[in-house]
């Protein structure tokens, strides 16, 4: 084929990437300022929008060059309401926000959603401002975050997780391996004293603290390291951050033990929110979606909501997908491919794939001691496609795989 002229397709949607490209053609800055809009595109998915509302979009954007793409049933006006894709670039959205700011039914907030959304999906990371009551470690690991991405060691102090039950039972032996993570490249240490695999039996309270406590403690007395309790217990919570740890996460997204969500706005704590489709007990017994997405999206917003209702500060929160948790292997990779669209709710998204069954089952069939690079691909990914922070087992190689990714990202 004629290659005179080396056409391509360039591979970049980064707005300083884009300009970069624009000044290597000779562009000037008054004019890279006025073309950039129009080289960045977007793919907006809204759901429920009133018909009125959805002839609104469909017109204004057709009218500045971009597109909507809706129910035939609103042309024929056999439906009240669509879901909606809106097709444009920047500068397309731009004049969409502006022609709904000036509409009815509801379009004004319409738009500083839409706006929001793309806000929040071109957005970095940022430090916590200095309203926000936080401890001079969640300060530091969120000002780290703005610069590179963070690994999370797991450290399961459990007879029955599914990688590593039973290993670290001991209270020195836990610490010690803690350590040794530090040394790695951890920044966090998440701590957890019941096990989340499929099928698993939950644990008494008590005994869940009488594991995790002592290596809190152990741990706070040693190190300054960023402290997380694996938890969904607002009472092992409380404890444990009373002990020194800086986060709660829980994978229930605060669902099961609504007291936790006032646990951690008192302790002014961070929090990580999961989504998990039913329980460990049953999670992976035919988790069914209509949309994964729509719905995966939709009910971590609706805890970051909860959680902010009852106090705890928005700016505090990060978000987890939950891969593994009630989802096949085909939603697994489903969500590694669209991560990037959580970064729509506005908060860093944390991502745990360390040794999980879809990379055993991807590769054959490996058992979890033997899944290290499937590991690491998934990790380089999760970050290529915005995480911002890596749950792993094995933090020494997944260090280093997310240092060479950042390099690549120019992070």
């Amino acid at each position: 084929m004629p290659m005179g002229h080396n056409a391509r397709t360039l591979a970049i949607r980064d707005a300083e990437d884009i300009a970069e490209e624009m000044r290597r053609v000779g562009a000037e800055a008054e004019g890279i300022a006025r073309m950039l809009p129009k080289a960045q595109h977007y793919l907006v998915k809204l759901e429920g929008i009133r018909t009125a509302v959805a002839h609104i979009l469909k017109e204004s954007l057709l009218s500045a060059g971009g597109d909507a793409v809706v129910s035939r049933d609103v042309i024929t006006g056999k439906t009240e309401r669509t879901d909606a894709l809106l097709i444009g670039s920047a500068k397309h959205f731009a004049s969409l926000i502006a022609a709904l700011r000036a509409q009815k039914f509801g379009a004004p907030d319409l738009a500083a959603e839409i706006e929001t959304a793309l806000s929040h999906f071109d957005s970095s990371p940022s430090s916590l401002p200095a309203d926000v009551k936080a401890s001079p470690r969640l300060r530091s690991m969120f000002e780290t975050m703005t610069r590179r991405t963070l690994v999370m060691g797991i450290l399961n102090v459990t007879p029955d997780s599914f990688s590593d039950g039973g290993l670290f039972l001991d209270r020195d032996a836990a610490a010690a391996t803690a350590v040794g993570m530090i040394k790695e490249g951890a920044d966090i240490i998440d701590v957890g004293g019941e096990s989340s695999r499929p099928g698993a039996e939950p644990v008494a309270a008590e005994e869940e603290l009488g594991r995790v406590l002592p290596v809190i403690e152990r741990l706070r007395e040693s190190t300054d390291v960023v402290i997380s309790v694996d938890t969904c217990k607002s009472s092992v919570a409380r404890a444990a951050l009373a002990a020194g740890a800086d986060i709660v996460n829980d994978i229930s997204g605060m669902s099961f033990d609504p007291e936790m969500r006032a646990v951690v706005a008192e302790a002014r704590a961070a929090a990580i929110l999961m989504h998990m489709k039913g329980t460990p007990r049953d999670m992976q017994e035919n988790p069914l979606y209509s949309d994964l997405l729509s719905e995966v999206t939709s009910e971590l917003l609706r805890r970051v909501e909860d959680a902010v209702a009852a106090g705890v500060d928005e700016r505090l929160i990060l978000i987890d997908p939950g891969f593994g948790f009630g989802k096949t292997v085909e939603h697994n990779l489903v969500l590694l491919r669209r991560l990037r669209e959580f970064k729509s709710l506005g908060r860093p998204i944390v991502i745990g794939t360390s040794r999980k069954s879809t990379i055993g089952k991807v590769l054959g069939g490996l058992p979890a001691e033997e899944r290290l690079e499937g590991t690491a691909a998934t990790v380089a990914i999760s970050i290529m496609n915005g995480a911002n922070v890596v749950r792993v087992h094995d933090v020494k190689e997944m260090a280093r795989a997310a240092r060479v990714t950042d390099a690549v990202l120019g992070s």
